[in-house]
């Protein structure tokens, strides 16, 4: 089944592994991809930002596509955002033939006024094709890119393969509750709302109307939970889950080293072999890795999935 409005849970955001030269590390694929579905994700997004996408050339981009699609039976999502609608529809048709079930396209940083946001997204529709679904990712402060609800709306009605929209916005809560509201009073079709910026507002986000997390946190299993106990009005649970993992959130949330931490701790929990970013990249100092280590250790006093060894 297809990515669609309907689609709820926790679809993770995977990094890309790298070996410590920069090769690409096809057996931490494996294994990392094992790892989120022991954590009970409804699915996978690769080739994001997180993902070091614009670091792999095209060959590789596919390649990891085909890995990780025949290593799981979770729905997978591909970013194909390009410079040019031609590489965009070329990794998008062959993903899709591949096996994922949708994509994923950022606005570039050029765009500035309504309109050009909303063309880009119908030139984009029409060079992948109509048939394929995707998610429209909304990432102003990394992209740049401010998309009102009003431009969302016009987005999804123009397009009706645009099925679902990564919300990553900051502060973003009322986007969520507006965008709820156009569906409501009609003016906009439903839409699947999954929430990034690693989760750091998941908690009150699930109560504004979204249906899940599409993050890289590297503690998919705690988004699970969350969701699960938001979905079935658990709020207090959901909270103290939520605020037990939140020092550690914080800390991986950080411009600029956000991935290396992110990697560091999936090295701990076993997901990857190498914390390895492809060059440019950031390195964690060892006074990084003994806080992270810190918050970990009491993490692990109110979370066991936190308690890693050394």
């Amino acid at each position: 089944m297809r990515i669609g409005a309907q689609t709820k849970g926790v679809y993770t955001i995977a990094p890309t592994p790298f070996q410590a030269d920069g090769r690409l590390d096809w057996a931490s694929v494996d294994s990392m991809v094992d790892f989120y579905a022991s954590c009970g994700v409804d699915g996978m997004t690769i080739l994001g930002i997180m993902g070091e996408a614009p670091k792999l050339d095209a060959t590789e981009a596919l390649d990891l596509v085909r890995r990780v699609v025949g290593r799981t039976r979770l729905p997978v999502i591909v970013g194909v955002s390009a410079p040019g609608f031609a590489a965009m529809r070329s990794l998008a048709r062959a993903s899709m033939e591949a096996g994922a079930q949708a994509v994923m396209i950022a606005p570039p940083p050029s765009l500035r006024t309504d309109d050009q946001i909303v063309g880009y997204f119908g030139n984009a529709c029409e060079a992948i094709g109509g048939d394929i679904p995707f998610v429209l990712q909304d990432y102003p402060l990394t992209l740049s890119v401010v998309m009102t609800p009003q431009v969302i709306r016009r987005i999804v009605t123009e397009n009706p393969s645009c099925v679902m929209l990564k919300h990553e916005d900051w502060p973003g809560l009322e986007k969520i509750s507006q965008l709820r509201g156009f569906q409501s009073d009609g003016s906009m079709r439903p839409i699947s709302i999954l929430c990034g910026n690693g989760g750091l507002f998941l908690d009150f986000e699930m109560a504004r109307g979204a249906d899940g997390a599409m993050t890289g946190y590297a503690f998919p299993d705690m988004l699970v939970d969350v969701v699960k106990l938001a979905a079935c009005g658990d709020r207090d649970k959901a909270h103290d889950l939520f605020d037990a993992h939140l020092p550690y959130l914080r800390y991986e949330q950080q411009q600029g080293i956000g991935l290396a931490v992110r990697k560091y701790v999936m090295m701990k929990r076993g997901a990857i072999a190498c914390d390895a970013q492809r060059k440019p990249g950031s390195v964690l100092s060892p006074v990084a890795r003994g806080e992270v280590d810190y918050l970990l250790e009491r993490l692990s006093l109110r979370d066991p999935r936190a308690r890693l060894g050394g």
